[in-house]
C-alpha cells in the first residue's frame, strides 16, 4: 500500500486550522485542507501492514489501505467508489469523527499516524466538486415500504440503504429540517448544514420521501406507521440529556447544552429569534459562562459561547485529568484514554477536573456555583475535605451526556422492550425489536455514541429489514 518506505521518508501532516481571531467573528467551517501535493505525500505513508487494524478500528470498517493507496496514485474517482463501499456520508465522518482509525494505525505507535480522516474528507469532497456524486436510482421497486423515523445519521444511512434496494422510504423528522443532531447539536463551525442538505437531495432523487415537522408518537401515532408500512425503523437517537439534581438547579440560568446549541444553529440557518428560540433566547453574550461537562458536546458549548462574546468560559469535569499521552503498551490499537484538547478549547476556555458541583447560588437567577474537588479511590468517588471554592457565573449549561432516548411519547406508545439501561432493546444481527414490525438502529438501541456508530447500525439494520421483507439481501452489513 502506498509508496513502501513512504512512512520512512515522510513524517504526519494534518490539516490546520484559521487563525483564532478570524474564526472567532463567524461560525464558518475554519480548517484548511491539505494541498494535492501534500495529500498524496500523507497517503503514501500507509504501510503494507500485514494486520491492518484500521479496518477494526472503524466502526464502519472502512476499506482504508485500498482508498490511500489509490490517492497516492491520484485516482480519486476509485478511491471514491472504495470509500462510499463502507460509509454513506464520509463528508459528515470526515469532520465530526474522533478518528478511532488513526488511534489504530500502526503508525501511532511512535504517535505518527497516517492522517485518515484528512484523505477521507479529500476523496468525498473532491468527489461532490468534480460532479462524481450522483442518485443511484433503483432498477426496480420492490413494492415494499418502510418508515423511518429520525433523520440523523443512522436513520439517513438506514433510509438511503433501503431506498436503492428498491423499498418505498418514508423519514419521519419531528424538528423542522433534516438532520437531527448533526443538524442542530453540531455547531456551523464544525460541520456546516449544507452538506447535509446536499445529501438530503440526493436521497430524495434516489426516492426517500421526507416528512419533517412530523412526531411519531404525537401527530401521527406507531400503529398508523404499522398499518401503512411494511416494517418501521426507530432510529430516533439518545435525547434524554442527563440533568443536574442540586440546589439551585432550577434556576433560569440553568440550561440544557443542547437547548443553547441548537438557537444558534437555528439562527445560523436563517431563522428569526422567535424561531430560534421560542423559549426566549439563550446566548452567552458578555456572561460568565460554565460548561458542566468535559466532552465533545461541551466543546461546541465552549466555541459558541466565544462567538456570541462571552466574558469568560470555564469547562468543568467530575473524572480526574487525563495523561498527557497514553500507554501503548496498554491501549494502542484500541482508543485510548488521554487529554483531548479541541480547536475550541484553543480560543479561550479553562478547564478543571475532579470537580463536583454542589449548589446553585442565587435569588432569581444564576450568580455563582459551589464546587468541591474529588479524588478517585477504589473505583469511588471521595470529596476532598476542605477544597471547596466558587466560581463566579451568570449562565450555566449542562453537557453532561445522554442517559438514552427518551420514553413519552413514540417509545411508550409502541410498547417495545427497553434493555438495562433504557434503550430499545434489539440485537446487531436482526436489529429487530420485541414487535417484529419495528425495528430499531442508532443511538436509540445501543445509547449515547458517535456518528459513524450510528452510521454503521443504520446500514446494517437497513440489510436486516431488506432480508427479512425480500428473504434475502444484497445491501452489505
Amino acid at each position: 500500500m502506498g509508496k513502501e518506505t513512504g512512512f520512512l521518508e515522510l513524517d504526519r501532516q494534518d490539516r490546520v486550522y484559521g487563525p483564532v481571531d478570524d474564526r472567532l467573528k463567524n461560525y464558518k467551517e475554519f480548517v484548511i485542507p491539505l494541498s494535492a501535493e501534500t495529500l498524496k505525500d500523507q497517503a503514501s505513508r500507509c504501510m503494507n501492514c500485514g494486520v491492518p487494524h484500521c479496518h477494526t478500528g472503524c466502526p464502519v470498517n472502512n476499506i482504508i489501505p485500498d482508498w490511500n493507496h489509490l490517492v497516492y496514485e491520484d485516482d480519486f474517482r476509485n478511491a471514491l467508489e472504495v470509500l462510499h463501499s463502507t460509509n454513506n456520508f464520509p463528508e459528515f465522518t470526515g469532520r465530526i469523527c474522533p478518528a478511532p482509525c488513526e488511534a489504530a494505525c500502526t503508525l501511532n505507535i511512535i504517535d505518527q499516524p497516517v492522517t485518515i480522516k484528512s484523505i477521507e474528507c479529500a476523496i468525498v469532497d473532491k468527489g461532490w466538486a468534480e460532479g462524481w456524486i450522483t442518485p443511484k436510482v433503483p432498477a426496480q421497486k420492490t413494492g415494499k415500504s418502510v418508515a423511518v423515523v429520525g433523520s440523523g445519521p443512522s436513520g439517513l444511512a438506514c433510509a438511503q440503504q433501503l431506498a436503492r434496494a428498491g423499498h418505498s422510504v418514508t423519514v419521519f423528522e419531528k424538528n423542522d429540517r433534516v438532520g437531527g443532531l448533526m443538524r442542530y447539536g453540531i455547531p456551523d463551525f464544525k460541520m456546516e448544514k449544507h452538506l447535509i442538505n446536499r445529501r438530503a437531495a440526493q436521497m430524495e432523487a434516489e426516492g426517500v420521501v421526507f416528512k419533517t415537522s412530523v412526531e411519531v408518537g404525537v401527530s401521527v401515532s406507531v400503529n398508523s406507521l404499522k398499518e401503512n408500512f411494511d416494517a418501521v425503523v426507530f432510529a430516533g437517537g439518545a435525547e434524554d440529556a442527563r440533568r443536574m439534581d442540586i440546589p439551585g438547579a432550577e434556576l433560569p440560568s440553568v440550561r440544557l447544552a443542547m437547548e443553547f446549541l441548537m438557537q444558534q444553529n437555528k439562527r445560523n440557518a436563517g431563522d428569526d429569534e422567535m424561531r430560534a428560540a421560542p423559549r426566549g433566547s439563550l446566548t452567552a453574550t458578555g456572561k460568565h459562562v460554565i460548561v458542566i461537562g468535559g466532552g465533545d458536546t461541551g466543546s461546541d458549548c465552549v466555541g459558541t459561547s466565544n462567538r456570541q462574546g462571552a466574558a469568560s468560559v470555564t469547562q468543568l469535569e467530575i473524572m480526574p485529568k487525563p495523561p498527557e499521552h497514553e500507554d501503548k503498551a496498554l491501549s494502542w490499537p484500541f482508543w485510548p484514554l488521554k487529554l483531548r484538547t479541541s480547536s475550541s478549547h484553543e480560543e479561550g476556555c479553562e478547564r478543571d477536573w475532579a470537580v463536583l458541583t454542589k449548589r446553585v447560588i442565587g435569588d432569581n437567577d444564576v450568580k455563582a456555583l459551589e464546587c468541591v474537588r474529588v479524588e478517585w479511590k477504589d473505583g469511588k468517588m471521595h470529596e476532598v475535605p476542605g477544597s471547596e471554592f466558587t466560581l463566579q457565573a451568570d449562565l450555566i449549561l449542562l453537557a453532561m451526556g445522554f442517559v438514552g432516548p427518551r420514553k413519552a411519547g413514540m417509545l411508550d406508545q409502541s410498547g417495545v422492550d427497553l434493555d438495562p439501561r433504557g434503550n430499545v432493546k434489539a440485537d446487531t444481527e436482526k436489529y429487530q425489536t420485541s414487535d417484529p414490525a419495528i425495528y430499531a438502529c442508532g443511538d436509540m438501541r445501543r445509547g449515547q455514541s458517535l456518528v459513524v456508530w450510528a452510521i454503521r447500525e443504520g446500514r446494517q439494520c437497513a440489510r436486516a429489514v431488506d432480508e427479512a421483507l425480500m428473504g434475502a439481501s444484497q445491501l452489505p452489513r
